[in-house]
């Protein structure tokens, strides 16, 4: 079998409508797990919304409306995104979900059996919009003098009688993770934050909670609800079959391969969710990877209350998916913040899409169709010109791509497909096919044949990033679906073709060009 692959986004908190920071992580990770079954493995991608919490109770309550009834409402938003998004999620899980709540109630009691949770009292900070407990040395002062978590959102006192998980007994076994494991944070900036604050030392967690109902009830504890950060993380594990541990499912994909997070959450990832796993004596995720904020134009972070989230939903509708997707793997280097508008999106989509890989394609099996009565052109013999670009090709597909994505150096990943890009349109302006035609029409059809074989290896390279477009281009160009992958299309597919019956039509446009408004280009 397929040697299996498992990854995972953040499980999204739907006390609101999907922003366009959802939307980025939930491309990153589609991004990864298509490039991981084009290089032929059994991959595993989930998605889903984490519905429990405080949060999301007060959030119900201020709006009269029962609390299940907004997460209905508001993790159907959830999944409409990941559909318009095109992102080839295997399940989407919800926390409200009979088999979730039977999958954390399975840790729950792994965890007790550990000897590992204890009843006490607590009594100090929380976050309700972090859904996070904070040690009064985090804590900053803001400009009413109110008390500020370090993600600068306001926290409350809290006093109430919950369990505690003994994080404190696990803070040695972290840390050797940590060292023999250098690889389980990422990026480096992200590991070097949790190794300071793990090094510091670890207090017991608090990790049920007594002043509401909404959550998954603690075992034999009446009144107590699992803190909904336990919950959520079992997440992961729900969407492979537990607590069926013994299950084919669990022992084919679990451990996760990947957990893509926002930067914001790593603590609750790279801390607390190996340390319960550790006590529930169940293997520990690969790799955790915090990726940067998507800040709005100025740099300035998205919120509600600064009034600058983006719907999603909205900006796919404007500029297309696939060029939004695109946009998104080019312009911000994976791991770091970064901004967006309108403009840039025009300016990738119109410059990169449209007028080099589109044209590009374009003008190749236009020329096929008029020239060549849509026949496929027949190679007769190669010049150096022709080797020099199938190699540069060659290398972007079987290395720079899969090396880059492989690491989740996404945008790199992209740039040397761009290049390559750039490289076929160099070779065609030079050959200038067009002029072969009258001069050297066996020489012009080898330059066609030359192009139409590295278009189609591009267009393989690229559908992790823009899948609809790369399907579209691939069966205009006649390539069969188990062609479609790093493998297939370095195989010797194109004598074959060429030789069938096989006609290109002119194609349309791949990429439309984008417009901008006058007030946004100002």
């Amino acid at each position: 079998m397929a040697e299996p692959f498992y990854i995972t986004t953040a499980i999204n908190y739907p006390n609101g409508r999907p922003h366009i920071g959802h939307a980025y992580e939930g491309i990153a990770t589609d991004v990864v797990a298509r490039f991981q079954r084009m290089m032929g493995r059994d991959v595993r991608f989930i998605t889903g919304t984490d519905e429990h919490g405080l949060k999301m109770d007060q959030t119900a309550r201020k709006m009269g409306r029962a609390t299940i009834d907004l997460a209905d409402e508001m993790s159907a938003y959830f999944r409409e995104m990941a559909d318009t998004l095109n992102l080839s999620y295997d399940d989407f899980v919800r926390t409200t979900e009979p088999r979730h709540h039977a999958a954390s109630l399975e840790l729950w009691r792994r965890m007790e059996a550990a000897g590992d949770l204890y009843l006490d009292r607590y009594e100090g900070w929380y976050s309700v919009r972090d859904e996070a407990f904070y040690d009064e040395s985090e804590l900053t002062e803001g400009e009413g003098g109110e008390k500020l978590s370090p993600q600068g959102t306001p926290v409350e006192w809290t006093a109430e009688e919950t369990w505690f998980f003994r994080l404190s007994n696990y803070q040695d076994k972290l840390l050797a993770l940590y060292r023999d494991n250098p690889g389980f944070i990422r990026p480096e900036s992200r590991r070097n934050e949790v190794l300071r604050f793990v090094e510091a030392g670890l207090k017991d967690l608090s990790v049920s909670r007594t002043s509401f109902d909404w959550g998954v009830p603690v075992p034999n504890s009446p009144g107590h609800v699992m803190y909904v950060w336990v919950d959520a993380l079992t997440t992961y594990m729900t969407g492979v079959g537990f607590p069926d541990a013994d299950g084919e499912m669990f022992q084919r994909y679990w451990p996760a391969n990947i957990h893509m997070i926002g930067k914001d959450i790593v603590r609750f990832h790279t801390v607390y969710w190996p340390a319960f796993l550790m006590s529930a004596g169940l293997p520990l995720p690969k790799q955790v990877f915090g990726h940067g904020f998507l800040l709005a134009r100025g740099g300035e972070k998205m919120s509600k209350s600064a009034g600058n989230v983006v719907d999603p939903m909205d900006l796919a509708a404007r500029f297309g998916v696939d060029p939004l997707r695109y946009f998104f793997m080019r312009e911000i280097a994976f791991g770091q913040d970064g901004s967006y508008s309108a403009e840039a999106i025009v300016q990738r989509a119109n410059g990169e899409l449209g007028n080099a890989f589109g044209n590009l394609a374009q003008r190749t099996l236009g020329f096929i169709a008029k020239n060549l009565d849509g026949y496929l052109p027949v190679i007769r013999g190669h010049t150096e010109a022709d080797t020099a670009l199938f190699e540069a090709v060659d290398k972007a597909i079987s290395k720079d791509i899969p090396e880059a994505f492989e690491s989740l150096a996404l945008q790199q990943g992209v740039e040397a497909w761009l290049q390559a890009v750039f490289a076929c349109n160099a070779y065609i302006d030079s050959e200038a096919p067009w002029a072969l035609r009258k001069t050297d029409p066996e020489r012009m059809e080898t330059v066609l044949a030359t192009l139409y074989i590295c278009i189609a290896q591009l267009a393989v390279a690229i559908a992790p990033v823009i899948p609809a477009s790369s399907a579209k281009l691939l069966d205009t160009m006649g390539i069969a679906p188990d062609l479609r992958s790093y493998e297939g299309i370095r195989s010797h597919w194109y004598s074959p073709l060429a030789e069938s019956d096989f006609r290109i039509v002119a194609p349309t446009p791949l990429f439309p060009r984008l417009e901008l408004p006058a007030e946004e280009s100002a």
